[in-house]
């Protein structure tokens, strides 16, 4: 059920922003504009990846956790070199699911936003914890 309303929700988003791209970074960038300067030389082009690779993640983990957990351990501990903590590195999926909701308005349902909580909790698990990381 929950894979269900989570692929849903992406696809109906899709339909209505071909590139949901700009949607996720305009509030991640909102909410913590220090990580804007961290995107480089080309942002859109690592933007892009990173949604993708994003959106990957996420298929995986309602499917066959093939790599999902494994994917969002190592890529928290990468990102820390970064100065971007596990906690923060794994917010970004509760920015996709709000850029989402934002995008989907009335079509955006409780049980939508249940499935997408439950989901940011259980990817945010897979992330260690480390306390000596800036946030």
């Amino acid at each position: 059920m929950r894979a269900d309303l989570i692929t849903q929700s992406l696809e109906l988003a899709a339909v209505r922003a071909a590139d949901l791209t700009p949607h996720v970074y305009a509030r991640l960038f909102a909410e913590r504009p220090e990580l804007e300067a961290m995107f480089g030389d080309n942002p859109r082009l690592v933007q892009g990846e990173m949604l993708a690779r994003a959106l990957e993640t996420i298929l995986d983990f309602i499917g066959d956790r093939a790599y999902a957990a494994n994917l969002i351990a190592a890529e928290s501990m990468a990102h820390a070199t970064y100065e971007v903590a596990p906690d923060l590195f794994v917010q970004f999926f509760r920015v996709i699911a709000d850029t989402l909701r934002e995008l989907l308005g009335a079509d955006w349902t409780d049980e939508t936003e249940r499935a997408w909580r439950g989901l940011v909790a259980d990817m945010a698990a897979c992330a260690p914890q480390d306390e000596g990381v800036l946030a």
